[in-house]
């Protein structure tokens, strides 16, 4: 018990220095472009993530059993789990699927998993990402599809990338189809022949269709020439 108890003061200690961390005009412009129900901190990234390497591998799992109030605990929670071994991180995994709730905590925990997950892609594949594809929570599926932007966009999971897509044609969640458009136009920056075939003959809705156009277009990795004949694949 006196063991739980000191490190649940490490937690609160870990607690009050994100807290010092805090800048109010970050946290208004988090909450400007964040929109979540949980409260904001105004900590940025860089610093969460330097706080978070700053705790020990003892005490990991009491921090994993504390409840994250503020986005920034959930960040922070995030790039523990990515801190882990790839057996433990699995353990993990869904614990830190049911706490997100807005595109950037989705976004920051799968960005930190690059490293623990590098050796293991299929087998993440197999038991994480597809459950995430097919689950019914619009964020969770928002990280399905951030991971296979994150880890898959590769000639060996092209098919497989376009195909899910295609499964996520009718869905109506905005955070679901800004990720499939951010995820198409990342896989024609890297295969533009193979994405702009798919793109000729999907399903997708128009806003979607037309949204990962646009990201193709805004991309400084596409060359002028190519913007300009993607742009006739635009529906009116």
């Amino acid at each position: 018990m006196a063991f739980r108890l000191e490190t649940s003061v490490m937690y609160s200690s870990f607690r009050t220095k994100l807290v010092s961390l805090s800048d109010e005009g970050y946290r208004e412009f988090s909450m400007r472009g964040i929109p979540c129900d949980r409260p904001f901190l105004g900590v940025r990234i860089p610093n969460i993530r330097k706080l978070v390497k700053e705790i020990p591998p003892s005490v990991f799992k009491e921090f994993l059993d504390a409840t994250p109030l503020a986005v920034e605990e959930v960040i922070a929670r995030g790039f523990l789990i990515a801190r882990l071994p790839y057996d433990e991180m699995i353990e993990a995994f869904d614990s830190q699927i049911k706490l997100l709730d807005n595109w950037c905590t989705v976004d920051t925990f799968c960005a930190a998993l690059r490293s623990v997950i590098k050796r293991h892609e299929a087998d993440f594949l197999d038991r994480k990402v597809e459950k995430l594809l097919n689950s019914k929570n619009e964020f969770a599926i928002r990280a399905g599809l951030v991971c296979l932007l994150d880890f898959y966009v590769k000639p060996e999971y092209l098919h497989l990338i376009f195909d899910r897509i295609e499964s996520l044609k009718d869905h109506d969640g905005y955070y679901v189809k800004m990720a499939l458009a951010w995820l198409l136009a990342e896989c024609f920056i890297k295969f533009p022949n193979e994405t702009y075939r798919y793109l000729r003959h999907s399903n997708l809705d128009k806003w979607t269709f037309n949204k990962a156009i646009s990201k193709i277009c805004d991309s400084y990795r596409v060359a002028p020439e190519i913007k300009t004949e993607i742009k006739k694949l635009r529906e009116p």
